[in-house]
């Protein structure tokens, strides 16, 4: 049976080709959904961007019939702009003058008046709570939904590999086939290995040996960069170990690496290493400059208005970077803060020569980057939109990083299944051109107290 599916403003903000992912059902945009369009088709960043886009999507759509009558679709499907039911009743505590309760009325007068199913779909909880209440079927859009929790995919895997074949990796490496897992029984099973997927190799008769190597063309090798110290930096375990290994790869081997991890794991730290060892210890050319990008919700709209260039206004964002950048340019911790002054001076060396150069996000869109070390930092709160315009603005010799934690989102309608980085980290999985790691919580390197903390006070779904 068909169904009805009325759209909220925010599924076309975030992804204006919703309009056609319905399939062979029904799509109703209410009038109210018009008018929130035209109130943000003027604004910066991402939002306006998309806006632009599904208005533009919009009048490709008029072009072929009425909308107000129903447009037929490719996919079989039928959109209209719905402009009736103002006068349904909501309960009193509605105002009738809110847009998302205007929403809510094209819903119930749909459901009231229609034999097929209505659903709203919206990317705000609390209007998908409002929906229920008023015994309404709503959903989240979830044509961008990935796995969620410990489904996504995680760049690495151990496995077992007999004697013979385990002696063999460093040499001619070992052929998957030869690998096993087992299961929570004992049984041995086949495991399903991607393209550059990080491998721990246990010796099949001693859990004591183990080596780290990478999948490619059908067999695990062995990590090329597994004795590097970029920048003096010496990886303390395996995950550092194959984020070492990804970063290190030149550009056109591994032009996009994904790492995800909570905080403390090194991820912004060990990618400054090794952009800095590309372009200080080993000046060789390989790329021009380190770009720094973190995303913001604030900077996706406007940069603001307050006094200051892009630089200054963006620098609170990116004071995690210099905490970075401080810990690297004096390795030293004893002598490292006894002299404030030389210790900014070195930083802003590093600003001033242009060896680090930091940008907001939103700044990107539109241009192509080349021969550029890319971080983008804290990836997690980039939409999906955002991390396809990212990853496609790469150009000849250009590494993109994306780093970021999935379970750490600060902007609105985004979660662990539907941000940026999972969305790329999916999507992106068994490309040869990619590389991902996640580091676990037990390989968070900050202190003994964020160890403990993390044991502590982490949350119960995570136990």
């Amino acid at each position: 049976m068909k169904k009805i599916y009325v759209l909220d403003t925010n599924v076309l903000i975030q992804a204006p080709h919703a309009l056609k992912c319905f399939e062979d059902n029904e799509v109703v945009l209410p009038l109210v959904v018009l008018e929130e369009l035209d109130a943000h088709k003027r604004d910066e960043g991402e939002r306006g961007a998309n806006v632009r886009e599904a208005i533009k999507i919009l009048e490709q759509i008029r072009g072929t019939g009425d909308l107000v009558a129903g447009v037929k679709l490719d996919n079989g499907g039928v959109l209209r702009v719905e402009k009736n039911f103002k006068d349904v009743e909501l309960p009193k505590d509605l105002s009738e003058h809110k847009s998302d309760n205007r929403i809510l009325k094209v819903c119930k007068g749909l459901s009231e008046s229609r034999k097929e199913q209505v659903i709203l779909v919206t990317k705000d909880i609390l209007m998908r709570i409002k929906a229920q209440i008023l015994d309404m079927r709503s959903e989240d859009f979830t044509t961008e939904q990935v796995a969620g929790g410990g489904e996504q995919y995680s760049g690495r895997i151990d496995v077992y590999a007999p004697e013979d074949a385990f002696k063999e990796l460093k040499k001619k490496g070992i052929p998957i086939e030869k690998v096993y897992c087992c299961d929570a029984e004992g049984k041995r099973f086949a495991p399903d290995l991607y393209e550059n997927e990080f491998v721990v190799v246990r010796a099949d008769q001693s859990n004591n040996k183990t080596q780290m190597g990478r999948v490619s063309n059908g067999f695990i090798k062995k990590l090329d960069y597994e004795k590097s110290q970029p920048y003096g930096v010496k990886p303390r375990n395996a995950g550092q170990y194959f984020l070492q290994e990804a970063l290190m790869q030149p550009a056109d081997v591994a032009p996009l690496v994904i790492v995800k991890g909570m905080a403390g794991t090194a991820k912004t730290f060990y990618s400054l290493a090794v952009g800095l060892e590309k372009m200080l210890n080993r000046p060789t050319g390989e790329y021009r400059r380190i770009l720094v990008c973190r995303p913001n919700s604030q900077f996706d709209d406007d940069i603001g208005f307050l006094p200051g260039d892009e630089q200054e206004k963006i620098s609170p964002l990116m004071r995690p970077i210099i905490d970075n950048l401080e810990q690297l340019i004096d390795s030293n911790e004893e002598e490292r803060y006894k002299d404030e002054k030389e210790l900014t001076d070195k930083t802003d060396e590093v600003f001033d020569r242009g060896i680090i150069q930091c940008e907001a996000l939103n700044f990107i869109r539109g241009r192509s980057i080349l021969k550029t070390y890319l971080i983008i930092d804290e990836a997690q709160n980039m939409t999906p939109t955002q991390a396809k315009g990212i990853i496609t603005r790469a150009g000849k010799d250009t590494k993109i990083i994306l780093l970021g934690d999935p379970n750490q989102i600060d902007r609105p309608f985004l979660d662990e299944r539907t941000n940026g980085l999972s969305y790329a980290s999916e999507h992106m999985k068994g490309s040869p051109f990619c590389w991902q790691i996640s580091l676990s919580a037990s390989e968070c390197e900050r202190s003994r107290l964020a160890m403990d903390a993390i044991e502590r006070l982490r949350d119960k779904k995570d136990i």
